[in-house]
């Protein structure tokens, strides 16, 4: 919700997992976000920036959290070569 002068006013605003697109809700105790850092062609880190994965707690207790992060970062072009059960 914003206020008349445009500024989001919302004191929860939910985040939505990478993996599946569900909203994680405030009760998920079991969700994680990832920052990975990015990093140039030479392998330094860039300053203040980063890939954010949100994780919900459901794909973390079917045991497939390492599989969708691969999947999410070879998507982003973060790693490649990397074999997944979901193909």
């Amino acid at each position: 919700m914003e206020n008349d002068k445009g500024d989001l006013v919302e004191l929860y605003i939910p985040r939505k997992c990478s993996a599946t697109n569900r909203i994680i809700k405030s009760g998920d105790h079991a969700s994680v976000q990832i920052n990975v850092a990015n990093v140039d062609e030479d392998g330094k880190v860039v300053p203040n920036s980063n890939t954010t994965y949100a994780l919900c707690g459901y794909v973390r207790a079917r045991g497939e959290a390492d599989d969708c992060l691969n999947r999410l970062a070879q998507q982003d072009g973060i790693i490649n070569n990397v074999w997944s059960y979901s193909r």
